[in-house]
């Protein structure tokens, strides 16, 4: 079971982010048995790293693996077990943009606007991409059903422009001939939700 230490549980009252020792103490006991999440692989995940403030991002990859995104009671549920401010632990969520803090959307499509990628037309592929959806990039709920995000690199630079769509890497977008690049978001799985 998780518990405040006794150097910091003895100090009187403390407080981290609205919580006192008390709400801690009883959120710890949570923590170890998953009770407050109904998932008890949370506490498993932070006992496998030992609760080291050094494996945050780990585990925080971990949990996210576990919901698809971080909820708020789990942020917290890791912030306690791990000893952890909470604020130090959502600010670290918050950061990197590969934690997500809402739930995802049923579909996503990530464009790559690194260098190479820019260069070879990644901006007009992300523009065409928001009109086809009607989403815009880098809202992370979109329409409900899509997302659209950017990123810095896919590791696919001599592929250039390149999107990640549902998991599958999409290459050599021919952003200078407008009908084939349409066929080619069609057939990556991109619908036509607004007309252009």
């Amino acid at each position: 079971m998780l518990t405040i230490p006794p150097a910091v549980a003895n100090t009187g009252t403390w407080e981290t982010d609205g919580m006192t020792s008390s709400t801690a103490a009883s959120t710890a006991d949570a923590a170890a048995t998953g009770a407050d999440t109904g998932d008890p692989r949370i506490a498993q995940v932070v006992r496998r790293h030992g609760a080291r403030a050094d494996a945050l991002i780990e585990v925080l990859h971990q949990v996210q693996e576990l919901h698809g995104y971080l909820p708020p009671d789990s942020l917290r549920l890791v912030a306690v077990a791990m000893r952890l401010p909470l604020s130090r632990v959502h600010g670290v969520a918050s950061f990197y943009h590969l934690f997500r803090l809402e739930p995802p959307t049923a579909h996503r499509c990530a464009i790559c606007l690194g260098t190479a990628c820019y260069v070879k037309g990644g901006g007009q592929v992300a523009a065409r991409i928001e009109q086809r959806l009607g989403v815009r990039l880098d809202d992370p709920v979109g329409d409900g059903v899509w997302a659209l995000q950017h990123v810095s690199c896919l590791g696919a630079c001599g592929q250039a422009p390149v999107l990640v769509v549902d998991g599958e890497l999409v290459t050599r977008l021919p952003v200078d001939q407008p009908e084939e690049l349409e066929a080619r978001l069609e057939a990556a799985g991109l619908p036509q939700r607004t007309t252009t």
